[in-house]
C-alpha cells in the first residue's frame, strides 16, 4: 500500500491561518479532500494521512469526518491539549475513533525551546502508549536537544520526527542538524518523515541535488525501515507540485532494493499508524 504520510486540510480563514502570509497566497483557499484525491491517483497512491496544522479541538472533528467519509484517507494525526489536566479524560474519549492514529502539536511555534520537557505536558505524553496512539514531534533545529532528552524520557512511545527537523536547506547547513538527527535514529521508537523539504529550500530555485546531502544523514540515521514519505500538501504548493515533490525520493533512492522503496512508500508508515 503507497501512502502520503503527511498532508493538511483546511477551509481557509486569513485570521485563523494568518501564519499563511502573502508569500504565500497559493495556499489561501480551501484545500479539502476531492482536492487531493486527483494527486493522489495520478502518482500511484493508496491513501493519505491527514495531519492537524490548528490548535483546536474542532479541527480533529473534521478531521475525522473526512476521513470517515473518504476511504483513502487512512488516518487521522490530531491536536489535543497535552497541558491539560484532563487530557487523560480526552484520550479516553478519542479512543473510540479508530481512524483517530495519533497526536501533533506545532512545537515549532513555541517560544519555549525546553517546551516539550514541560511536566505537564510530558505528563500528557506518558498517557499516549497505552491507548497506542503515535506522536509527531515537530521541531526546528534549534529545538533538538530538549527533542533528545524528551524521546528518551518515553522508550516505549512510537514518535515521528516531522519533516527531517526542518533544516536550513536554502542556506545549505548541514550542521548541528546532522549530528542531532543521528542522535536521534539511535533511538529505535523514533521515525522520520522525509517531508516538508523544499518549503526549507530556495522554494524558486531549487534542484534535486540540493537535497541529497540532508537524504545521506537521514537515511543513514533511520536507515529504510523506519523512514516514510509525506508531500507536506498543500504546504508543499508555495515551491512545487506534488508530482515534484515526490520525484525527490524517488530519484535518491532509484537505487533502493524494491523491498527498501516499498518500506519508504507506505509499508513503514502503515506499520507506524497502524493503517487499515
Amino acid at each position: 500500500m503507497k501512502i502520503d504520510s503527511h498532508q493538511h486540510f483546511w477551509q481557509y480563514n486569513a485570521v485563523k491561518h494568518s501564519w499563511i502570509d502573502d508569500s504565500m497566497s497559493v495556499l489561501q483557499k480551501d484545500f479539502l479532500p476531492a482536492d487531493i484525491f486527483p494527486h493522489l491517483q495520478q502518482n500511484g497512491f493508496d491513501g493519505c494521512v491527514t495531519v492537524q496544522c490548528e490548535t483546536s479541538a474542532t479541527e480533529i472533528t473534521d478531521l475525522l469526518q473526512y476521513a470517515a467519509s473518504n476511504s483513502f484517507i487512512k488516518g487521522v494525526v490530531g491536536w489535543a491539549d497535552f497541558t491539560s489536566s484532563d487530557i487523560a479524560t480526552q484520550l479516553q474519549h478519542y479512543a473510540q475513533f479508530p481512524l483517530l492514529k495519533g497526536f501533533r502539536h506545532v512545537v515549532q511555534a513555541e517560544p519555549d525551546a525546553d517546551f516539550l520537557l514541560r511536566a505537564d505536558f510530558c505528563n500528557g505524553i506518558a498517557q499516549l502508549q497505552p491507548y497506542g496512539f503515535t506522536y509527531d514531534i515537530l521541531i526546528y533545529p534549534h529545538q533538538f536537544p530538549a527533542a533528545l532528552k524528551f524521546v528518551q524520557r518515553f522508550p516505549n512511545q512510537l514518535f515521528v520526527i516531522d519533516h527531517i527537523a526542518k533544516p536550513y536547506i536554502s542556506k545549505q547547513t548541514i550542521e548541528p542538524w546532522a549530528t542531532y538527527i543521528k542522535a536521534l535514529g539511535a533511538f529505535e521508537n523514533v521515525y522520520c518523515k522525509v517531508s516538508g523539504m523544499v518549503t526549507e529550500a530556495d522554494w524558486h530555485n531549487w534542484q534535486p541535488a540540493d537535497f541529497t546531502p540532508y537524504l545521506d544523514v537521514v537515511f543513514g540515521a533511520f536507515g529504510t525501515q523506519r523512514t516514510m514519505f509525506g508531500s507536506d500538501w498543500p504546504v508543499c504548493n508555495v515551491a512545487g507540485g506534488y508530482k515534484d515533490i515526490c520525484s525527490i525520493p524517488t530519484a535518491y533512492l532509484s537505487g533502493f532494493s524494491a523491498e527498501e522503496q516499498a518500506g519508504f512508500w507506505g509499508g513503514n508508515a502503515s506499520r507506524f499508524y497502524q493503517l487499515i
